[in-house]
């Protein structure tokens, strides 16, 4: 087992306040993103605090939030009862939504899970997405952080564009590709926008 694969190396990182992927806000390219998405089931893999959650499922999509940590779940919980929003929180190891949610959602967002996770299970990150999205079904991710190695250590672990595409390869067909102009300044030619959609 990996340091990552045990909760409560996580819930350290929150209990510290050194969650550095925390951006204590909405991220500007999702924001952006969800007005020209058509409203569906949505997942969004390690997703923090839920900011994110809470702005997806205001602007109507069915939102599963999950995390491996307590602390974060416990934020999301909060803020979904204070806007009166329903959302499906899960505090899981993401690795066990499959098989339950096969073929379930029509997005799943991307941002700092993928670099959070040994680099070993990458492969099994790849099959675990491909499992849960619907046909046609999209990944959509901010792939960070592209300015380190694995050699740098981890988490977050180093990745590249080539590497990304090398494992969202088969069954993957690339719909959009650009960096952001409104990534966060400290994430700016840091993180690349790429989604994927699964046609297998």
């Amino acid at each position: 087992m990996f340091q990552e694969d045990n909760f409560q190396f996580w819930e350290d990182i929150y209990f510290d306040d050194d969650a550095g992927w925390d951006l204590s806000g909405v991220t500007p390219v999702f924001k952006s993103i969800a007005q020209d998405l058509n409203p569906g089931e949505l997942c969004i893999v390690g997703c923090g605090r839920g900011y994110d959650a809470i702005m997806f499922s205001k602007r109507g999509f069915d939102v599963t939030a999950v995390d491996f940590a307590p602390s974060p779940i416990r934020s999301v919980k909060n803020m979904a009862i204070e806007s009166s929003l329903n959302i499906n929180i899960l505090q899981e190891d993401i690795f066990s939504l499959s098989p339950k949610y096969d073929k379930k959602f029509d997005y799943v967002i991307e941002q700092t899970c993928f670099c959070a996770i040994h680099p070993e299970r990458r492969l099994e990150y790849e099959k675990l997405v491909h499992a849960i999205l619907k046909p046609g079904g999209e990944l959509i991710g901010l792939w960070f952080p592209l300015d380190k190695t694995l050699e740098d250590g981890g988490p977050p672990w180093g990745t590249s564009i080539l590497e990304i595409k090398s494992i969202f390869n088969d069954g993957w067909k690339i719909e959009r590709e650009e960096f952001q102009d409104i990534s966060v300044d400290s994430r700016q030619d840091r993180e690349k926008l790429i989604i994927f959609r699964k046609t297998t």
